[in-house]
């Protein structure tokens, strides 16, 4: 499993697109085909019918994915580009992965 660079729950700052400079939560990542739904970020009106769910039909409100390279990160509340960084373990040999921020270079988590 390959290491995304952005996780859900992540803070972001939109730098491109009608939603620049909306800092937002992630809500899902879709590493496949490169998109992401960021909370309040790319609103789309939906036709609902009503089911078990919605009990109301009507016209909804909600977020649409928009493309990944279009978030950065916010770490420390400034925005930054992220990184990996590999540390094995000398005993083990056990390879450890983690989220790196470019600007300051603290590991994130």
């Amino acid at each position: 499993m390959a290491l995304a660079k952005l996780k859900k729950g992540d803070k972001v700052v939109v730098i491109a697109g009608k939603g620049k400079g909306t800092k937002s939560e992630v809500l899902g990542i879709d590493i496949k085909s490169k998109r992401i739904v960021v909370k309040g970020v790319n609103m789309i009106k939906k036709h609902q019918k009503p089911n078990a769910q919605t009990k109301q039909g009507g016209i909804i409100s909600r977020e649409s994915a928009i493309d990944i390279s279009n978030v950065m990160l916010l770490h420390n509340g400034k925005p930054t580009r992220v990184g990996i960084k590999v540390v094995r373990d000398e005993k083990t040999g056990k390879i450890e992965k983690n989220r790196v921020a470019k600007k300051t270079g603290e590991i994130i988590d």
